[in-house]
């Protein structure tokens, strides 16, 4: 079957190394869109941290889409929403509890990518996500949020270790009423109930009338998952988890070596 959708990870899988899409990857993506391939980064990133790579790659207008915050908006490249779901205001306080009484540190974004956290020592990997995000950070309880800002998602940050301590905690206290994943080894998210990639990517190709047999997944670790098990054709990193590699169909080379390139070859161009 022709592939005619392709969902692409971000970090560690798009990127490489240094932060940035391959040559191999841009050159790639330019002729599938030639071939009428629709190209969907699929990120836990919001808009604003995806934006400078959908210019890169040439991924803009309504005619073409992204998925952010791991599932919780699906957005054509201009903007236009066209799902989103966030978190409950009940949920966003009890993390907030949850973080003051065990320490672990948390933000919580919107949809514009604003920031927020009641942390006065705020963790270094939020003040990243800042960063990359190219927003704010908002240091205030939730009481002094204005209850008509709709929290998208909430990041618990911390090192590897500290997560592991909290994992389970953090599953068994808000994975019953939402949707919980250690997207990586420094975030551990927790999302609306009815999110994840895979029912994203299943949402906007129902939209699009497009076959999961048509369909391509590429990514690297856990959160990519769930549209491994949706698309036809699933593909890990080379330098993707274990966890990830477990789901998948192909494994191609890593993040830096032209794994993506390599992958559009053996399922898109060789059809």
């Amino acid at each position: 079957m022709t592939i005619k959708l392709v969902a692409i990870d971000i970090d560690d899988t798009l990127l490489s190394s240094q932060h940035q899409p391959l040559a191999s990857t841009k050159q790639q993506v330019a002729k599938a869109f030639e071939q009428g391939v629709k190209v969907v980064l699929c990120s836990g990133r919001p808009l604003a941290g995806v934006t400078p790579f959908l210019n890169q790659l040439g991924i803009t207008g309504d005619e073409q889409y992204v998925i952010t915050f791991n599932g919780s908006i699906i957005e054509t490249a201009a903007g236009k929403i066209l799902k989103e779901s966030g978190i409950s205001r009940e949920t966003y306080q009890a993390i907030d509890q949850f973080s003051r009484e065990t320490g672990l540190a948390y933000n919580v974004l919107n949809q514009n990518s604003a920031i927020y956290t009641s942390n006065l020592d705020v963790d270094p990997i939020t003040v990243v996500q800042a960063w990359e995000n190219e927003a704010g950070i908002h240091i205030r309880k939730p009481s002094k949020v204005a209850p008509t800002i709709q929290m998208v998602k909430a990041v618990f940050t911390g090192t590897s270790d500290q997560l592991d301590a909290h994992e389970s905690q953090v599953r068994a206290q808000f994975g019953t009423d939402n949707y919980v994943v250690r997207a990586a080894d420094r975030f551990l998210e927790v999302m609306h109930a009815d999110v994840n990639k895979g029912k994203a990517v299943q949402y906007l190709a129902n939209e699009l009338g497009i076959a999961p047999d048509e369909i391509m997944a590429i990514g690297d670790e856990k959160n990519d998952i769930p549209m491994f098990q949706f698309a036809g054709t699933a593909v890990a990193m080379g330098n993707g988890s274990a966890e990830a590699k477990a789901h998948v169909d192909f494994i191609t080379a890593d993040n830096d070596s032209d794994g993506i390139a390599q992958a559009f070859d053996r399922f898109i161009f060789t059809v």
